[in-house]
């Protein structure tokens, strides 16, 4: 069985289709990588699946534009309720995303990500999915308070991560980082260098995911 990735975007897959995988665009956000992830997953089965893309680095991840982050969760960050000032999560709410058992939007990642972080020099930590881009440092910041080891945000991590529960596959969030969460400046992005950094992290997981018998 070849993994399957997804990316939101057909720039994203281009610089993914000569490797030994499948590669599925599904469009922007969590809805649409979850629809398009469990669509594929019907299709084929894969072994694999690992959510691919570009993405913001926060600020005390250590991460800087070029760099590179892989998920040990992969989480819903904006699944919840607004209190006044504060944010609820599932967990406080008593709310799950699976209709028959507990679950906050809190996805365990492939138990290998370690070593796929290690053979690439990535940062490894939670990643976060969210419906809209963070563009102030308070929001930023506010984020880190709620995950504060959280890495990088995307927007389509957890969708795919929920469809590859919901089939039994494991799953794993790779993101070249582009450029700071925070005020949003499209000047001083490296989408180049975060494209790059990207393949990177894919190939390392295809290759370790290969090694283990694939």
């Amino acid at each position: 069985m070849l993994p399957l990735i997804v990316v939101a975007t057909p720039a994203e897959a281009e610089r993914l289709l000569d490797l030994k995988a499948r590669v599925v665009v599904s469009g922007v956000g969590a809805v649409a990588a979850a629809l398009a992830t469990a669509r594929a997953l019907e299709a084929q089965e894969a072994g694999l699946v690992l959510s691919a893309g570009i993405g913001g680095a926060y600020p005390a991840s250590g991460l800087h534009p070029g760099g590179l982050a892989v998920s040990s969760w992969i989480i819903q960050a904006d699944l919840g309720a607004w209190d006044g000032d504060q944010f609820l999560d599932f967990a406080g709410l008593g709310l799950s995303v699976l209709p028959d058992s507990p679950h906050t939007g809190h996805f365990v990642c492939w138990p290998h990500a370690p070593e796929v972080a290690r053979r690439t020099d990535a940062g490894l930590g939670p990643t976060l999915t969210l419906s809209s881009v963070t563009g102030t440092v308070r929001a930023a910041a506010a984020l880190e308070r709620r995950f504060p080891s959280a890495l990088t945000e995307g927007m389509e991590g957890a969708g795919v991560a929920h469809a590859a529960l919901l089939a039994g596959v494991p799953v794993l969030e790779v993101r070249g980082v582009s450029n700071p969460v925070g005020p949003r400046d499209r000047a001083a992005w490296q989408i180049p260098q975060a494209l790059a950094a990207t393949r990177r992290g894919v190939a390392a997981a295809l290759d370790l995911w290969e090694e283990l018998g694939g």
